[in-house]
């Protein structure tokens, strides 16, 4: 049973487009596996960890006959990978084994019968649909994506909150420790609609959108949510939970306004970084007229200072943060500039962009 014979790349992108999914431990071995659906000309590749399902198709090129397995994506992908460019490769199955030819070299692998993959279904009812450019959704999701939590047990911070209302598109993510904020002019549908984004689809559709204008369509229902782009069908659950009110988090108005230069700030903060404890990654910020400076210290009572000029005449202040979420933002966040807000020593740091309102990013102080 031929299912495809092309060249190394055509069927390698589609591939690399679906497995980033796939788990390399499950509880059901079938879904470490990529399903490769032969339906005359078009050839699938669909993959699934349970919570997400991508499907990705390429031009089989061949005659009109049906076919369908499930083969290791990671295998695969390795063999694919690691072949010549410019080689044709040839897929062949049989009922137990997939054979993969490529020039003078031979590989056969076990398969799994394709009926038996477990499919996510489509949500029910009429879906809200939305349209987007795919460079625009892309930079808003790097905007915020570093800030979702990790296995926290509040399981609704392990994933984005996405609104899509009052003609704006807005994106916001939290751990607890810091909250970042963007938002955008949109399309939007009426009513709007809000929903939690799982951390795992967000970071996959950040690898996977494109940089270009190209159009991205958004369905939506209750429970699911579904993104079709570049020939990819990516369907995802979404978190059933209460996100906090982000609102309430960003403060209104800090008296302590500094305007820094990324070029200056972050590598400052990278060396202070050096010296910090590594379990808590402290940083001071002490700021006095005309300076901030950037104290660290370590267990080993190793010591770090960075200090910056700044154009600053109010009363002096000494904070301390998590480095790490200082330079998250400067890392992520293409910016030459930043306006940097503060309180007092208790209050929590409110970082934005000069002359632009579409973006906040939100860090709580911590002792040091």
């Amino acid at each position: 049973m031929l299912l495809i014979k092309a060249p190394r790349n055509q069927l390698l992108q589609p591939l690399q487009a679906v497995a980033g999914i796939v788990e390399k431990k499950h509880t059901l071995p079938i879904l470490s596996n990529v399903v490769v659906e032969r339906a005359g000309e078009m050839l699938t590749l669909l993959a699934s960890d349970s919570e997400i399902q991508i499907r990705s198709t390429t031009t089989a090129g061949l005659d009109q006959t049906n076919a369908a397995i499930t083969v290791s994506a990671r295998k695969l992908q390795d063999i694919l990978r690691t072949l010549p460019e410019n080689v044709d490769v040839t897929l062949d199955a049989d009922e137990r084994r997939l054979t993969v030819r490529a020039g003078k070299s031979r590989f056969t692998l076990q398969i799994l019968p394709a009926e038996e993959f477990p499919r996510m279904r489509g949500g029910e009812g009429e879906p809200v649909e939305i349209q987007l450019k795919q460079n625009e959704f892309r930079s808003q999701l790097g905007l915020v994506q570093y800030a979702m939590a990790q296995a926290d047990i509040r399981y609704y911070l392990n994933g984005m909150l996405m609104s899509v209302a009052g003609g704006q598109l807005r994106m916001v993510a939290t751990d607890g420790h810091r909250l970042a904020y963007c938002s955008q002019p949109a399309q939007t549908p009426e009513p709007g609609i809000e929903v939690i984004l799982p951390r795992k689809t967000v970071l996959e559709l950040y690898r996977l959108l494109s940089d270009g204008d190209a159009p991205l369509t958004m369905r939506v229902w209750p429970s699911q949510v579904q993104f079709l782009f570049n020939e990819i069908e990516l369907t995802s659950k979404l978190i059933d939970g209460k996100f906090p009110d982000y609102n309430r988090v960003i403060p209104p108005n800090h008296p302590k306004l500094l305007q820094l230069a990324r070029a200056e700030l972050a590598p400052a903060l990278q060396r202070a970084a050096i010296l910090t404890a590594e379990k808590l990654r402290g940083v001071r910020l002490v700021l006095a007229p005309g300076s901030l400076k950037l104290l660290s210290i370590n267990t080993e009572q190793e010591e770090a200072q960075e200090e910056l000029e700044v154009a600053y005449d109010g009363e002096g202040l000494d904070i301390g943060f998590n480095v790490t979420y200082l330079i998250d933002v400067l890392t992520h966040v293409d910016a030459e500039n930043f306006d940097l807000r503060l309180n007092d020593a208790n209050s929590s740091a409110l970082f934005t962009l000069p002359g632009n309102d579409n973006f906040k990013y939100v860090v709580m102080p911590m002792r040091i």
